[in-house]
């Protein structure tokens, strides 16, 4: 723990929180404490503060928040946050949506709650849905947000022992419960028409194409759509999704081969290829030479890049090797 407010506020800062300023807390002890843990694109921040108040305004105004969504969890004692003429009057297992890029205001007793950052490109809410989200109270005690509740009291306390992918993939199945438990709250039964669909589920497959089980029947039940939705989709364009997905990890891998710095078979396991000879195929298929040959020509140009030697005037004389 924690026992003055300078040494409080200097392990929030590190803990890559959305600054704030402190505006008044009771008098006596200070004791507070801050865990900071990441779990793939997820941060989750846990806060055990006393009774206070804080907010956030133009002077804590960072570049990085605005490509950040907050999202505030109680878990003791009860808290109030004040964003955008909304007011969230919390207790535990509630939670709120928080803009970090736009002021706030915190009032609290003595409690323990968890931060949660993730990017806007990971939790993707409508600009108009995240206004209308943002300062108000999600009950923790019923359907999405009990689940998220629930899920995220454990994961704070037990992220150890994950391994990158496991990671990764843990990560964002947090963070689809939770764009489930925000969208719930908009009580917004319209559908989102293709092209706003399409750029979440393009958004979504960008973040997973090293995910070897990507396919549309696990794009379409992150979505909350039917196979045969999700085809509908992309029937006006060029690539049906499966082919989107398998053009991606080519671009990527043939990136990664440019570079030459692993195998082929390395280079395609980690963009989601399972079989080596499939991938080959594929790859020659689609660019016209071999994974293997794309790297021996990289390779050769590098060794036979021009080197220079001192000239008679003092300068370098280019020798083609």
């Amino acid at each position: 723990m924690l026992n003055d407010i300078e040494t409080f506020q200097n392990a929030l800062a590190v803990s890559g929180l959305p600054p704030v300023l402190s505006k008044r807390h009771e008098s006596g002890d200070f004791q507070a404490g801050v865990m900071a843990r990441e779990l793939g694109p997820l941060r989750l921040i846990e806060l055990n503060t006393p009774a206070g108040e804080c907010f956030r305004d133009a002077r804590c105004a960072r570049a990085e928040d605005e490509a950040l969504w907050q999202v505030e969890l109680v878990t003791r004692g009860r808290a109030r946050v004040e964003q955008g003429g909304s007011t969230a009057e919390l207790g535990p297992a509630d939670m709120v949506l928080v803009d970090p890029a736009r002021p706030v205001k915190y009032a609290s007793t003595a409690c323990t709650h968890v931060t949660l950052l993730a990017s806007r490109r990971e939790l993707r809410l409508r600009p108009a849905d995240a206004d209308r989200l943002a300062g108000v109270r999600i009950q923790g005690d019923r359907g999405p947000a009990a689940l998220v509740s629930a899920l995220v009291r454990d994961t704070v306390q037990s992220l150890a022992g994950f391994r990158a992918d496991e990671a990764q993939r843990s990560g964002a199945a947090v963070i689809e419960l939770i764009l489930v438990a925000l969208e719930s709250q908009l009580h917004d039964v319209r559908p989102a028409s293709d092209e706003v669909l399409r750029g979440r589920i393009l958004g979504y497959i960008e973040a997973r194409l090293s995910d070897q089980d990507l396919a549309p029947a696990k794009i379409a039940t992150a979505h909350h759509i039917s196979v045969r939705r999700l085809h509908r989709v992309f029937e006006d364009q060029a690539l049906s999704v499966a082919a989107h997905i398998r053009r991606r990890r080519l671009e990527r891998c043939r990136a990664d081969l440019v570079r030459g710095d692993r195998t082929v078979a390395a280079v395609a396991a980690r963009w989601g290829f399972a079989d080596p000879s499939h991938f080959s195929r594929l790859f020659k298929a689609t660019y016209g030479s071999s994974a293997s040959a794309l790297m021996s020509n990289n390779h050769a140009r590098t060794v036979n890049a021009p080197t220079g030697r001192p000239g008679d005037d003092g300068g370098v004389t280019i020798v083609e090797r």
